[in-house]
């Protein structure tokens, strides 16, 4: 098979999650376990960081991927979807891994494949581990798919393990309540393994320390066996310096402190930047003291400048243009989304009081109650649709905004809304393109 003719297997011959949504979940790790094990477990032979959570844990991969590569390492970066090309998944310093290999390794699997029935993501997550150890890279930094607990990813062992925060998204797998998300999450936190936790939320505080076997003690000692456990926003007290329309200013310093030191140029400017940003600088300091790994400053300011050319970012608050600003974003979830429509409001509310079009498409089992009420009122809505089957009608979508005061015509493509809202804008105004990834992924 062609390359072309390979993917395009994968996507409809093997259940898929972004195509068919709860049909394509498998509820175990079986399938994984026996295609890893045929190809001999490769994830057992790979150093790896493990990287979970709601909101932010592709940008925290990419951000401590970039910091592992500019050390000299050669670093395997898996993550999840894709927005243009499969190859997204699976990364060795920034590089996709080739066409080639993809067919080569897909046709060796083919009676793996008929016998196990594995999913799409349990064979992009086995190719990626089978592709990392081929290579032999220094350190493989891995995204969780969806979960933690369950997710095929959560075969390895890493020496660490990361979850950035929790907020409501996939209810129908992971609980309606952020206590029972967060138990799902912290699935991936493992025996003798320290975990970092990016955000600390009165609910899923205490979920973490049971699951490390360690309790909140008031001298600070531990249980017997317990995960070490850091809230990476204890520990370190970033301040945003500056931000400009490519790159955002931190610098970090002990909780608590004000000397905060280097300003650290990351190259990206979303909502979540400065938390994502400390979850990550936390994973590095734990690396650097207790796995061999230099965090030395001048090529952690080289490597989060050039983040997106070094590790191939992209679809997080992504400016496209600056005249009118055309914003593409994939925030999805109510914690991503609010953080992001504040945002927005707050350009509308600047000084130069932009004006705001919002090229909007959710998938179908999004909860509309939860996320429809986070978008201001004040701006140009354009409905749009995404072409997958997971998409919501546009003219659903547009129903449902209307009860929440969000109004504006629907069209029969994200490229046709984009295109009328470019048209509409002003050279001062912001464009907004998001909802899902999906939809961001159509006009990247």
């Amino acid at each position: 098979m062609t390359y072309e003719e390979t993917t395009d297997w994968l996507f409809t011959q093997l259940p898929v999650y972004q195509r068919q949504g709860a049909a394509a979940m498998k509820k175990d790790l079986t399938n994984i376990r026996l295609l890893l094990a045929e190809l001999g477990n490769p994830h057992e032979k790979l150093r790896c960081v493990h990287i979970g959570g709601t909101n932010g844990k592709g940008t925290v991969a990419h951000l401590i991927a970039a910091a592992l590569q500019s050390n000299g390492h050669s670093v395997g970066l898996y993550t999840s979807p894709h927005y243009l090309d499969f190859r997204e998944r699976i990364k060795i310093n920034g590089l996709y891994i080739s066409k080639e290999t993809v067919v080569e390794r897909v046709n060796y699997m083919q009676d793996m494949i008929a016998r196990i029935r594995p999913s799409f993501f349990e064979i992009t997550v086995a190719l990626a581990f089978d592709y990392f150890a081929a290579q032999k890279v220094d350190w493989a930094v891995i995204e969780v798919g969806l979960g933690g607990r369950l997710d095929s990813t959560n075969v390895i062992d890493p020496v660490l393990s990361v979850i950035t925060n929790i907020s409501k998204d996939h209810t129908q797998f992971l609980g309606d309540t952020l206590p029972e998300i967060a138990r799902e999450k912290a699935g991936i936190i493992k025996p003798g393994r320290p975990v970092v936790i990016g955000e600390t939320q009165l609910e899923t505080e205490g979920v973490f320390r049971e699951v490390a076997n360690q309790p909140a003690r008031p001298d600070g000692t531990l249980e017997e066996g317990a995960v070490p456990i850091y809230f990476a926003d204890r520990l370190w007290s970033p301040g945003l310096a500056d931000q400009t329309l490519t790159h955002s200013y931190l610098n970090f310093a002990p909780f608590g402190q004000e000397n905060y030191g280097l300003d650290y140029a990351i190259e990206e400017t979303s909502p979540q930047i400065t938390l994502n940003a400390t979850t990550a600088f936390c994973a590095l300091q734990i690396l650097h003291g207790q796995h061999g790994y230099q965090l030395l400053d001048h090529e952690l300011l080289s490597a989060w400048t050039n983040l997106r050319k070094l590790t191939g970012l992209m679809g997080r608050w992504q400016y496209l243009s600056h005249r009118p600003r055309i914003i593409v974003d994939s925030a999805h979830n109510e914690g991503g989304l609010r953080s992001a429509t504040e945002k927005l409001k707050a350009l509308a509310d600047g000084p130069e009081g932009e004006g705001l079009h919002i090229v909007l498409g959710v998938v179908n089992d999004k909860d509309l109650t939860t996320v429809l009420p986070l978008f201001p009122k004040a701006a140009s809505y354009y409905f749009v649709q995404a072409s997958i089957e997971r998409a919501l009608p546009a003219g659903n979508l547009a129903a449902v905004a209307a009860q929440y005061g969000l109004l504006g015509k629907v069209y029969s493509s994200v490229e046709a809304g984009l295109e009328v809202a470019k048209a509409t804008a002003s050279q001062n105004e912001v464009i907004y393109v998001g909802g899902s990834i999906f939809t961001a992924a159509e006009v990247l």
